[in-house]
């Protein structure tokens, strides 16, 4: 039976059992159930076994990018999952690497559904739920490690350690040791978005504060969401000169800054939201869609011919481009079809203040700190993460609207949408909304805390920094991890706590680092001492 709770829309606040909220069937579930349990073997085997170096490699990018296509809102195409799992099978046959033991008992485990999933973790609950917290911290780390890997950057003990956590997963360990894990796993998450930052900057430049549009303009377009800064930069190329214009949505947003591709007079600007409104904005966009990584969801009929999947992403039905043995795309049939295709359908018009990463903003540091000085800023809130579609999230933009209009909100992640078209203001030319970009730029956050704290001589605890974040998906619990790690205590987490999480573990973090879930606003502001 299908049980996924990976992600903030659990069923029921207990977990998926027919289908996914997302759109996810028993079937493919029970295929990414299948093939993260692969990994789990080939990674045990890397232990286990004398494994030849270019063999652990070929696991560790069969790692990386399998964990990465079971992420919630990656891959849907069921063909595609199963091929992965039956290559990684044929891997474990052919280096005679063993099954780990279930029940007490040896068993072929990539061959038997029923032995794999959330219950085959663990028989108590509480091991079980670290398990699934270290699983989810896992999955948040390949994407970051997969975004770096992809502009030629690599670290190896990433990979490494992600082989050791899946390995952990199917032995046993006490929960201090699960704790350990988890805490490791946030360690390395700092690493991993320390290194994607710098595969960005050195890239494609370091980010400037930019003004980007959200209106349209009179040229058919071709829609680009996600977060592949490379599969952007390749469109952008290839539609250079061709009369069709390039925007962003969603996560794409922040690559509006990086001056490489500010360079392209055809990157348009901005269009919609968060993920969670494409089904509308797609349909209204009237031009192809190119889907580079997660946060797609299952097409409506209305796109479904306009939309194409690249990379890890994928959908059953759904036109995906493959890179050539260089890393290359052909994004021509998008080009073809956009010239046929009528221009955006305007949904609003504003101008978003994009651009303020660590760099740009440590430029600011003297400013700032006069400004906290001087009381003009009594505050800054850490606002990010993902956003969803439930209801309760209007919390995060009622919150926003009633910060007092001397504090900072620092964001970074698809959070932003709640709150980013509203008229904030500035103070003494500092903007109240200080956006860093994609969900791994929370790394810029975190670069910003530690230097404002080492300028106040404390420590970011000390600091008139208050954290209330938005979680929805397995990335956003790295970041957690990774702040956990670096000693950040009374986090406000939301819309509501990981349904994994027991009471027994939910109480560990509390205890240990003050973690607290949202409930009102006022009362929120009172607890997180913002006045």
């Amino acid at each position: 039976m299908m049980k996924c709770r990976q992600c903030q829309e659990a069923i029921k606040v207990t977990g998926c059992t027919k289908s996914g909220v997302c759109g996810k069937s028993p079937e493919v579930a029970g295929a990414q159930d299948m093939l993260v349990q692969s990994l789990m073997v080939l990674s045990m085997g890397t232990f286990d076994k004398e494994l030849p170096a270019a063999v652990v490699e070929d696991i560790d990018r069969r790692v990386v990018d399998g964990l990465f296509m079971t992420l919630t809102n990656t891959n849907f195409d069921l063909d595609v999952i199963k091929d992965a799992f039956r290559r990684n099978k044929d891997l474990k046959t052919e280096y005679d690497i063993a099954c780990p033991p279930v029940d007490g008992g040896a068993c072929d485990c990539m061959s038997l559904a029923s032995k794999v999933g959330i219950d085959s973790f663990d028989a108590n609950e509480d091991l079980r739920s670290l398990k699934e917290l270290l699983l989810t911290g896992l999955k948040g780390l390949a994407a970051y490690y997969h975004h770096a890997v992809i502009l030629g950057y690599e670290d190896a003990s990433i990979p490494a350690f992600l082989r050791k956590g899946l390995a952990a997963i199917r032995r046993n360990h006490t929960a201090e040791e699960l704790v350990a894990l988890n805490m490791e796993c946030g360690a390395v998450g700092v690493t991993c978005m320390a290194l994607l930052d710098k595969a960005n900057t050195e890239t494609y430049g370091t980010p400037e504060i930019t003004q980007v549009s959200t209106a349209v303009g009179d040229r058919p377009g071709i829609l680009i969401t996600g977060h592949d800064l490379k599969d952007l930069h390749m469109l952008l190329e290839q539609t250079k000169g061709t009369g069709i214009d390039v925007y962003t949505h969603g996560e794409m947003l922040p690559a509006n800054a990086y001056p490489a591709f500010k360079a392209y007079d055809n990157l348009k600007g901005n269009y919609g939201g968060a993920w969670h409104l494409q089904k509308q904005e797609f349909d209204s966009f009237n031009g192809p869609v190119l889907v580079t990584t997660n946060c797609i969801q299952i097409p409506d009929a209305g796109y479904r011919d306009r939309i194409f999947t690249t990379g890890v992403a994928g959908a059953t039905g759904v036109k995906h481009i493959d890179a050539d043995a260089d890393g290359n795309k052909d994004f021509s049939e998008l080009v073809s079809m956009a010239k046929g295709c009528k221009p955006p359908t305007l949904l609003d018009d504003h101008n978003l203040v994009i651009g303020l990463a660590h760099a740009t903003v440590l430029s600011l540091a003297d400013k700032i700190v006069d400004a906290v000085k001087n009381g003009d800023i009594t505050r800054f809130v850490v606002m990010a993460g993902c956003d969803g579609r439930e209801k309760s999230r209007e919390y995060y933009t009622q919150f926003a609207k009633e910060l007092p209009s001397s504090t900072v909100i620092l964001t970074a992640g698809c959070a932003k949408y709640r709150y980013n078209k509203l008229d904030l203001g500035d103070i003494g030319g500092i903007p109240r909304v200080v956006d860093a970009g994609q969900c791994n730029d929370c790394y810029s956050l975190v670069v910003i805390a530690s230097k404002l704290a080492e300028v106040f001589g404390t420590d970011v605890n000390g600091l008139p920094l208050s954290f209330n974040i938005s979680w929805y998906e397995q990335k956003a619990c790295l970041v957690l991890l990774a702040l956990l790690h670096l000693g950040v205590k009374d986090i406000m987490l939301g819309p509501r706590l990981p349904v994994f999480l027991t009471p027994g573990v939910t109480q560990v973090l509390v205890d240990t680092f003050g973690i607290k879930p949202n409930s009102d606003v006022e009362s929120d502001m009172r607890i997180l001492h913002i006045k």
